[in-house]
């Protein structure tokens, strides 16, 4: 049964392939990146999509949108807290301090701001409760090399994923995290292009479409019962086993 959600980050890659899943099946989804000409491009065509112009690393931005969102849709049913980015690929010495500052705005305290302003929400609508599902990535296990900033934010983003968890508990709100290993969006497409140009063969990929019905499974669950954990991924990428 189709509900309400809003997605972080859904202006492009895996938020946007996620939003045009959500809208095909009838929810009402909140589109919410800084790009109000982007939003407004997957927008078109549905009645039922809300453009959401906001910076998640901005907490009154972020509060008055999810709030903005959940009142006009009646009710906020879950969130998928998305909104990401990587820095370029460097050696630990070599990273520039504005490149791991942003990592951390972004990929930290914006996912931790918007699943403030979305358990705050979830705690005191009628009826109580809601699902708040983070991005993580295979880089909360395994990173790749040069990576430090994007790796150390995903790992914390597992550990949010637990408090909020635990925290939920009392108020029927649900936490789970999905982790996304080489579906093919922009971002991926630059990795695959630096492969190449070192004369090595292109990592394996999925398509993106399948990470967001992933997405898709874990929002349709009742809330009495919770993917914690999922793990979604290119079949043939190095995570399992030996290097």
């Amino acid at each position: 049964m189709a509900g309400t959600i809003l997605i972080t980050g859904a202006s492009s890659g895996i938020g946007r392939a996620t939003a045009d899943l959500f809208l095909e099946q009838g929810w009402t989804v909140g589109l919410l990146a800084r790009s109000l000409d982007k939003l407004e491009a997957v927008a078109a065509g549905h009645a039922k999509a809300v453009v959401l112009a906001a910076n998640v690393t901005r907490p009154d931005e972020i509060a008055a949108a999810v709030n903005d969102f959940a009142d006009r849709a009646g009710h906020l049913d879950a969130v998928f807290n998305n909104a990401g980015i990587f820095a370029p690929a460097a050696a630990l010495d070599e990273i520039r301090l504005e490149h791991w500052e942003q990592s951390v705005s972004v990929n930290l305290t914006g996912m931790f701001l918007t699943a403030r302003a979305a358990f705050a929400r979830m705690r005191h609508q009628a009826p109580q409760g809601g699902r708040i599902i983070n991005n993580g990535s295979i880089s909360a296990h395994a990173p790749r090399e040069g990576s430090a900033c994007y790796t150390t934010t995903k790992h914390a983003i597992t550990g949010l994923t637990k408090s909020i968890s635990l925290d939920g508990r009392p108020f029927d709100i649900a936490c789970g995290q999905i982790d996304i290993g080489n579906a093919r969006t922009d971002l991926l497409d630059g990795i695959i292009t630096r492969s190449i140009e070192n004369g090595e063969a292109p990592p394996p990929t999925m398509d993106v479409h399948h990470a967001a019905e992933a997405v898709l499974h874990m929002a349709r669950l009742p809330l009495e019962a919770n993917v914690q954990f999922m793990t979604v991924m290119a079949t043939k990428m190095p995570y399992i086993g030996r290097g």
